[in-house]
Formats: C-alpha cells, sequence, structure tokens
C-alpha cells in the first residue's frame, strides 16, 4: 500500500535504534524525508547513514538533543523547523521498586517521556494546524493502562502521555491534522536484546531458550514471543499517513494481546 508520505517531513524523536529506528526506517521507506534524533553525535550520524544505505536516495538527517535538558530542546526546535509528521518515541525506560525510585529520577522520567512530547507538540501542531494537515503520535506502552508494580514511575508516565495525547487531539476538531497513540507491548528492542544476552551470559544459557523463558512469563500475550520494533513501526508509519484520516485521538494497540480489556 502506498501510505502517499512522498514529499512528507518527519521528526522521530529518539531514533537512533529500537522503536525509533524502526519507526524512521519505514517512514524513509515511504519516501518521507525523517529527521532522526539521539544524545550522541555519533549515532546520529550512523542513524543517517544506515538509513541512506538501506533507502537509496533517500535523503535523512538528524539533529542531537538530551530531551531531559529544556535547553538542549530549544536548540533543536530551533534547528528543526516545519514539520509534517511528529512521532513522539523517545523514552526512559527502567525496573525499579518503587520505594528506591527517588525524586530526581521521577522527575528525569517526566522530563523525557512526557515534557518531551509537550515541548515538541506545542512547537510544531500550531503549523500543522495553519496548514491544515499533520500528524502527532505519541509512542506510549500497555504499561500505561496496566502499571507494573515493578514499573510505577515509568507506567505513570506513558498513562501521561496517553492524557497528553488525548487533550492534544481535540484541538484539532474540523482540520486535517490527527494525534493518536500507539500502545506497545514486549518489544525486543536494544535494549532489550542487550538485557536479554547479558541474562544468557551470566547462566551459560541459550539466548533463544533465555528469551522464550522471559515472554513466557507473562501469562496474558497471545502473540506468545516479542514483538519486533519492525512490527510496531508498521502501524506508527500508517498513522503518519494520509491513509489514516479518519483515525484520531485513538490509543491503538500493538501489545500482541497483552491488555485483556474489550477496549
Amino acid at each position: 500500500m502506498d501510505l502517499r508520505l512522498e514529499g512528507k517531513t518527519a521528526f522521530v524523536s529518539g531514533s537512533t535504534g529500537g522503536i525509533g529506528y524502526a519507526v524512521a526506517s519505514a517512514l524513509t521507506g515511504e519516501g518521507a524525508a525523517v529527521v532522526v534524533n539521539g544524545r550522541d553525535t555519533g549515532r546520529v550520524q550512523d542513524a543517517v547513514n544506515r538509513l541512506r544505505s538501506a533507502h537509496p536516495g533517500s535523503k535523512p538527517s538528524g539533529l542531537v538533543a538530551d530531551f531531559g535538558d529544556a535547553e538542549a530542546v530549544e536548540r533543536l526546535l530551533e534547528d528543526l523547523g516545519q514539520v509534517d509528521v511528529l512521532v513522539n518515541n523517545v523514552g526512559l525506560f527502567g525496573l525499579a521498586d518503587f520505594d528506591d525510585v527517588d525524586d530526581d529520577t521521577w522527575q528525569r522520567y517526566f522530563d523525557v517521556n512526557v515534557m518531551s512530547g509537550v515541548r515538541l507538540s506545542r512547537r510544531l501542531m500550531g503549523g500543522m494546524l495553519e496548514r491544515g494537515w499533520g500528524r502527532v503520535v505519541f509512542i506510549s506502552s500497555e504499561s500505561g493502562v496496566n502499571v507494573p508494580v515493578d514499573m510505577v514511575h515509568y507506567g505513570t508516565t506513558k498513562a501521561a502521555m496517553l492524557a497528553v495525547a488525548n487533550g492534544l487531539a481535540k484541538r484539532t476538531r474540523g482540520t486535517g491534522v490527527t494525534v493518536n497513540s500507539v500502545l506497545g507491548g514486549p518489544t525486543y528492542s536494544d535494549g532489550v536484546a542487550a538485557a536479554v544476552e547479558s541474562i544468557a551470559t551470566a547462566q551459560s544459557a541459550p539466548l533463544d531458550a533465555v528469551r522464550d523463558a522471559i515472554i513466557g512469563q507473562n501469562r496474558t500475550t497471545l502473540l506468545k514471543r516479542f514483538i519486533e520494533p519492525s512490527e510496531l513501526a508498521n502501524l506508527v508509519a500508517y498513522l503518519a499517513s494520509p491513509r489514516s484520516s479518519a483515525t484520531n485521538g485513538a490509543a491503538l494497540r500493538a501489545d500482541g494481546g497483552v491488555l485483556t480489556t474489550v477496549l
């Protein structure tokens, strides 16, 4: 299916690896001019080079910024300019007992996971509304609906992302702009892969066996395996396209059936 993204400019926060890079690659493959982002200049340039190699003729670019630093975000926005598609992907993830998460950590998670999307949307949505077309996609998580006991800080920020997206969608009434969220499930991102490999090495166990054992602990998954980043990116690419014009204010699941509610 042609997603009609030729000539569109997209910015994907936190896109040098994992889900973010998969989204950037999917959008690039559909003809969008994608701006990738990360905290490290070398990783950003590497992501740009990989996109060019994977999609000959494409013209991706990159901007460096730590989304936990408001001033760095402001500098990025000054360099970014007009975009048609904004994918709020950047995020922190980690397991921790509630009693062990101090105020500074809570603040860091809110700055990166929530305020990144707030700051980007506040600057970029106005232009979309003026031009009469645009797409904003928030990469949330099933953990924002069913908050894990060992990730209360993470789940809380993902729930907040859903609230921000829902409120912003109401600003788009009668326009060609949409705001939606994607509820990702257990995804085999770079970080998860590294953690699984570390466990396998420590246990002197086969990688596949460790990966299967970890996902097997999730009693509600219907997929019964980790989601690949590209699978989640396929949904994001659709939501970023003109094809998704009737989908607005929605939280769509790419969770492998982990959530058990009907809606």
